[in-house]
């Protein structure tokens, strides 16, 4: 069975978009993320060195958001799963990105990506 790590409401500020407007603002964007992970072994230890540590996956995910510029959500989630899965070995993951207020007040848009290979078993 594998087992679900999640981060829901992982709030990044940035520049993106594809109108001049958009690349001289900062704002924010909505990351959830679930993460396929086997908890057993951190369940059994108790310790965080046998945990995918969500708060790492969070610094992360703050840095590549603030440190690089994009002009679409499609490019920016396909490198934050990239990276994720490479750096912290997640052999699956859901990464929804949205990016309230884009097409106007109140409306949220984004994407929801999979990538990987979730185990039944």
């Amino acid at each position: 069975m594998t087992d679900i790590v999640f981060i829901r409401g992982l709030r990044l500020d940035t520049r993106i978009g594809i109108h001049d407007w958009e690349k001289q603002t900062t704002r924010p964007l909505i990351l959830d993320l679930e993460m396929a992970s086997d908890v057993a072994r951190a369940a059994a230890s108790d310790r965080i060195a046998d945990a995918l540590d969500y708060e790492a996956v969070a610094r992360r995910l703050t840095e590549v958001v603030r440190h690089n510029r994009h002009e679409l959500v499609e490019t920016l989630a396909e490198q934050c799963a990239a990276l994720l899965m490479r750096e912290f070995g997640i052999p699956w993951l859901r990464l929804s990105l949205n990016k309230p207020g884009a097409v106007g007040e109140g409306v949220d848009v984004g994407v929801v990506i999979e990538r990987g290979v979730r185990s039944s078993t």
